[in-house]
């Protein structure tokens, strides 16, 4: 290895040696000694959940959820009512609060995650998040809501590093997939949950309302959803509580290195996640690939109308095709993912993304369209969970945090860079294709429209597809340098 490439004492230990372009060949993190050894689970609960550990951890993920989707809906309609003459504004202003403090903070939230007890870390980001929630149906003014909204934010930075942190020291390696399916299906199944719950709350707004003693609190819808927002983090706190976790104990520290020693930690997961092929592979694949996948969010009704013919009602339809094939993908890869190589299925399964996303903005019939996106949608399901359970598989325990926060920083920073540039790219590319074509196109045999929504989206489908042969190398890299230490040691 690059002697230059120096790491703080505490990621030396955990330093998954290799990177593949090094001289030192990569290794796998081992899994944990007592998962080689764990007997079959023996109840119903544990063949499900890999643990009761990880169960209630799933409870308790599962509430909180359920809780911020609602939480959501309550603060950007309190945004919009407060706002006066100017909702979207406020709404807009609100939102962005929850945006920035991951790309700034994410990394250095890593770095904490990594040196304090996880346990502890998400239980005080629960109860700091209902303190939060529970001060916000007073609030009256934007900026204070904006406040609020970036204090929820930096809480959440920091909770889901250490929650997806943790995960491996809760499951066997072999159920990683497995148990992040589920994860995914209650972080976003709750949503409609949620939504018909807020509706409901409005119900109960009324009859508070009703009771003289409560004037004083001038109860609304809002204030009614937040303070139920605040019980759910309440009971999520009190669920993890009771989880048993490595305890994590930091090594002495000088008081008046801590701020350089801070960056030489974040500098640490930054240099790990690019010299380590499998996790360069999967944060790439992710990141890059979500470039091309969230071009459909701002340009599915553009596409819609323009292409298909089918207005706003169309775009409903790919949106459903979309979520069912991410369903689909999740329940399916669940129940075969100890029969599939993982590295290989993630590749496939993101080259298999870009491919039809690219098909489907070829098409000009809606119903072959949205085939094609629910295929995408079981592709993009697959790679999530894939990818995820490759970063706490092949990830040592001081590091895991970083690398984390690392992806969450470029998921944010993708899906903000697909949702901004793609409708400006459609309009340069809209104008430049009827300059120089002006008409439709012949490709064998067939007349094709070239607007600039299907450009920008073949574009975006070549993102995906390049992302995924980005990761296939990488992920060759890898089983290279794993076959010439297998040698060495033979």
């Amino acid at each position: 290895m690059d002697p230059s490439f120096t790491l703080s004492p505490v990621a030396q230990r955990s330093f998954v040696s290799g990177a593949g372009e090094q001289d030192d060949p990569p290794t796998l993190r081992p899994l944990p000694a007592w998962s080689a050894a764990k007997p079959e689970p023996a109840s119903g609960l544990e063949r499900v959940f890999g643990s009761r550990s990880f169960f209630r951890l799933w409870l308790a993920q599962g509430v909180s959820s359920l809780g911020d989707w609602i939480g959501f809906i309550a603060v950007t309609a309190l945004a919009a009512r407060i706002g006066g003459r100017s909702p979207e504004g406020a709404v807009s202003l609100v939102l962005s609060a929850r945006l920035v403090p991951g790309f700034f903070l994410a990394p250095v939230a890593g770095v904490f995650v990594d040196r304090w007890d996880r346990r502890r870390v998400m239980v005080a980001c629960d109860v700091g998040r209902g303190l939060v929630l529970a001060a916000l149906p007073f609030a009256r003014t934007i900026p204070i809501l904006v406040l609020a909204s970036f204090a929820l934010e930096v809480l959440t930075l920091m909770w889901m590093p250490a929650k997806e942190a943790s995960v491996p020291n809760m499951v066997p390696g072999d159920r990683l997939a497995s148990v992040n399916s589920l994860s995914l299906a209650v972080a976003y199944g709750t949503f409609p949950v949620a939504s018909a719950l807020f509706a409901l709350l409005a119900k109960v707004a009324q009859w508070l309302g009703g009771i003289r003693a409560l004037h004083v609190l001038q109860v609304r819808q809002e204030s009614v959803a937040l303070w139920f927002d605040l019980l759910t983090f309440f009971v999520s706190a009190a669920l993890i509580a009771t989880l048993s976790l490595p305890r994590r104990t930091a090594p002495p520290r000088d008081r008046h290195r801590e701020v350089a020693r801070t960056f030489e930690e974040l500098r640490d997961g930054w240099r790990f996640v690019a010299v380590n092929p499998v996790v360069r592979a999967v944060i790439l694949g992710l990141g890059t690939g979500l470039i091309g996948g969230a071009m459909v969010v701002p340009l599915g009704p553009v596409i819609s109308k323009q292409v298909f013919g089918a207005g706003t009602a169309g775009f409903g339809v790919l949106l459903t095709a979309l979520g069912t094939g991410v369903a689909i993908g999740i329940v399916g890869l669940s129940v075969v993912q100890r029969r599939l190589p993982h590295e290989r299925t993630f590749v496939a399964a993101l080259l298999g993304s870009g491919a039809c996303l690219f098909a489907a903005a070829a098409m000009s019939s809606l119903g072959t369209a949205c085939v094609l996106v629910a295929g995408m949608g079981v592709c993009a399901g697959t790679v999530y969970v894939l990818g995820f359970s490759m970063l706490q598989a092949n990830v040592e325990d001081d590091l895991r945090g970083r690398v984390f926060a690392t992806l969450y920083t470029l998921i944010r920073v993708c899906a903000l860079l697909a949702f901004t540039l793609a409708p400006l790219l459609a309009s340069l590319l809209d104008s430049s294709s009827r300059r120089l074509v002006g008409r439709p196109a012949h490709m064998l045999g067939f007349a094709v429209a070239l607007p600039g929504v299907r450009l920008t989206l073949w574009l975006g489908g070549v993102i995906i597809f390049g992302a995924g042969l980005l990761a296939r190398h990488s992920v060759r890299v890898s089983q290279r340098a794993g076959r010439r230490s297998s040698d060495t040691l033979a």
